[in-house]
């Protein structure tokens, strides 16, 4: 490889480990923060990089937050894919079990993600729509591969009848963001692992399991 072939390679390389940094830093900022009171000045700050150097890599907060959000998705799905590639196996109970260990996990190992997006769920419904779009996407399609495991428990007869599937769906992703920013209001006393594997016996021993006759 000749020299500037191998300047470009070298460059792009530094330059997207730089926007990884940067968004790492911008999600634990804006978790602790909340975005509409933290300035794209305010981040520049917090990672030493001059204003001109985060705006090359993020002309707005609002393309900065997008691709944060997609950032953690990315993260997020990364997590299931021995799941996927299991899925026919595995009956319906497992495959819950499965998804909200994988959930848990993910959350239980990096805090501040998950309350960046119950934040940002929160502030950005009234004051950026693209924004609040964008988290609509995610969580509906965490919620739509959710359900389609409780249908298919519907179906297999180990999950009641009665639950409307979508509805429960949007119910559990809703309370792994409620429960995670409660925990961390009660961090001082409350341990997010126990508090998750008590949610998840709730939901597999009781909201959703299929009483014998």
């Amino acid at each position: 490889m000749s020299k500037e072939p191998a300047k470009r390679e070298l460059k792009q390389e530094r330059s997207a480990r730089t926007r990884v940094d940067i968004l790492e830093a911008a999600i634990t900022l804006f978790a602790k923060r909340g975005f509409l009171a933290t300035t794209m000045a305010d981040l520049a700050r917090a990672i030493r990089m001059t204003p001109g150097a985060l705006y090359w890599h993020f002309p707005t907060k609002e393309d900065l937050l997008l691709a944060a959000i997609e950032e953690l998705h990315q993260r997020y799905l990364s997590g299931f894919v021995d799941l996927l590639d299991e899925h026919r196996g595995l009956s319906a109970r497992e495959q819950l079990q499965a998804f909200t260990r994988g959930t848990h996990s993910f959350l239980g190992q990096h805090r501040e993600y998950g309350i960046f997006f119950g934040m940002l769920a929160a502030e950005a419904a009234d004051s950026n729509e693209r924004v609040a779009e964008a988290i609509r996407e995610k969580l509906g399609l965490y919620a739509k591969v959710l359900g389609g495991i409780l249908r298919h428990g519907q179906k297999t007869g180990e999950f009641r009848q009665d639950v409307d599937t979508e509805l429960a769906a949007h119910g559990v992703f809703g309370g792994y963001l409620g429960a995670l920013m409660y925990q961390n209001l009660f961090r001082a006393t409350l341990d997010y692992d126990s508090m998750a594997a008590s949610l998840d016996r709730l939901l597999m021993d009781g909201a959703l399991v299929r009483k014998a006759p």
